[in-house]
């Protein structure tokens, strides 16, 4: 998987934007672990950016500014024993968290009321509840 990846719509993340590094992941990998840099840590400078409109640059700076480091977004994947299938996990979290922190924000709720009827029915409801319980009290008459 090479190439832009595709975040919403037109817009997708150019490669040259990207930058790879490898190191040894931990974990299982047979005959080859100790020799093979499996561990892929994909960074992308959201700050300097280019690719994104600048709504969904300052949208995306807002609510990933927990993870950003000098503006920089950083996704680690390691889940396999390949590199390559790692690039590629890599490359899909990435673009799918830019698209989770792009996205507009939601509608805001309008409140409404309960309707009468429904609320009415609740208290007739209760009420006949009420009475069941009261007329199961053991009376003394003595």
């Amino acid at each position: 998987m090479s190439g832009p990846y595709p975040i919403r719509g037109s817009v997708s993340l150019p490669e040259a934007e990207l930058v790879w590094r490898f190191s040894r992941s931990s974990g299982p990998g047979g005959q080859h672990v100790n020799t093979s840099d499996s561990q892929v840590e994909l960074r992308f400078d959201l700050a300097a950016t280019e690719a994104l409109p600048e709504v969904w640059k300052q949208r995306a700076l807002e609510r990933l500014a927990s993870r950003l480091v000098g503006g920089v977004l950083v996704v680690r994947a390691s889940e396999h024993r390949s590199q390559w299938r790692n690039r590629e996990t890599a490359a899909v979290r990435l673009a799918a968290l830019l698209a989770e922190a792009t996205a507009p924000p939601p509608k805001p709720r309008r409140p409404t009321k309960i309707p009468r009827g429904i609320n009415e029915r609740r208290l007739r409801e209760k009420k006949q509840r009420a009475d069941t319980k009261r007329g199961r009290q053991g009376r003394d008459w003595n």
